[in-house]
């Protein structure tokens, strides 16, 4: 019997390929496609640096018949708004800076597909994701970023069930981009030119600012309240400002303030609504608190791993401990703008050994 494999399908090249190459392979290949938000509602052009919606389905459905491959569309829109929009808004109001695309990974993406997996009795599910799976001691399995480091996507996917890791396929895991795009082009599939999406999908070109103040108008959410700026560490009192929703530490343009020289976000104050100006060097920390996390690894107490704090973000050593339900990272050198709300995931060399969000940060 072949073996039989779900392939999420986003109507771009990676996961257009992925399903063309596995097909190669001899799987019993089935493509599926989660339809999670209505575009018009942004300045985003569908199909064009989007994720997922209705232009984005067509694309796939025609890469569907293009492989002669059985096709499904999941409308996931309502629990989009639900787990990833809502959060997102609400995150921002509490002074904090969200990463969506880690809550879409877990709450829709992962969630559904993993359903629709059993349903249709697959032995697998592939991704279009550059990572890559490798079998351990013990029959274990783990998660590794992808030899094209320019790529590399596993800081989204800390949030993985170790359980899931040997029925996960990244079949384009380790390629060049260069690459993928060729053989989407030897294969006729119309989406080997396509844009990759970048970005938050759903705030589109306009500023995530602009698309919270539509979103709580629009579902009847009070404004933030007022505060104020204030200097880093003296409390100097600097200007007004209109809703910490407009901040996020390591910021600089945008402050609507004046000064002699340039200030930076180093921390926001929900319980004040105080929003903290300070020099470039006033950004580096030593210490955060990491909640909600999530091993894929053992992670030993007081071991030294990497750690990155955002997704381009080059990573920094640091020393982990475990303290009832938090883990404490202690960074060999201050880190630059560790921000609440971002997540940290920690690798081991190339392993990921799983992830958390920043809770906490410590001067």
């Amino acid at each position: 019997m072949k073996k039989r494999v779900l392939v999420a399908m986003s109507g771009g090249v990676d996961s257009s390929v992925s399903a063309a190459l596995l097909k190669d392979e001899g799987y019993d290949v089935v493509g599926a496609i989660l339809q999670v938000w209505d575009y018009s509602q942004t300045q985003n052009k569908e199909g064009y640096g989007t994720c997922c919606s209705h232009i984005d389905v067509q694309d796939a459905r025609f890469v569907a018949r293009v492989l002669d491959i059985p096709f499904y569309v999941l409308d996931v829109e309502k629990t989009f708004e639900e787990k990833v929009i809502t959060p997102f808004v609400d995150n921002y109001l509490q002074g904090k800076t969200p990463i969506p695309c880690v809550n879409c990974n877990t709450f829709l993406k992962f969630h559904y597909l993993i359903k629709k997996m059993k349903e249709l009795e697959c032995d697998f599910l592939a991704t279009g994701h550059y990572a890559e799976i490798k079998k351990l001691q013990k029959g274990k399995y783990g998660l590794f970023t992808s030899s094209n480091t320019l790529k590399d996507q596993t800081y989204f996917l800390f949030t993985l069930k170790p359980e899931l890791l040997p029925r996960l396929l990244f079949p384009v895991g380790n390629m060049r981009k260069e690459d993928v795009r060729k053989i989407a082009f030897k294969k006729a599939l119309p989406v080997f030119q396509k844009k990759d999406s970048t970005g938050i999908c759903f705030v589109g070109k306009g500023s995530y600012t602009h698309f919270i103040k539509d979103y709580m108008k629009k579902n009847q959410i009070q404004e933030s309240k007022k505060g104020v700026f204030k200097k880093f560490p003296t409390g100097e009192i600097l200007g007004e400002h209109f809703g910490v929703y407009n901040f996020t530490i390591g910021q600089r343009k945008g402050l609507g303030i004046s000064s002699n020289k340039a200030l930076f976000v180093v921390k926001i104050d929900l319980e004040t609504r105080d929003v903290w100006l300070g020099d470039k060097k006033q950004l580096y920390s030593r210490s955060a608190e990491i909640g909600d996390v999530n091993c894929l690894d053992e992670i030993r107490n007081g071991e030294k791993i990497h750690v990155k704090i955002r997704f381009q973000d080059k990573a920094s050593l640091a020393y982990i401990y475990k303290k009832s339900q938090s883990y404490f990272l202690k960074f060999v050198e201050p880190k630059k703008a560790v921000t609440p709300g971002q997540s940290a995931v920690f690798y081991r060399d190339k392993q990921i050994l799983g992830g958390g969000f920043i809770k906490k940060i410590c001067y």
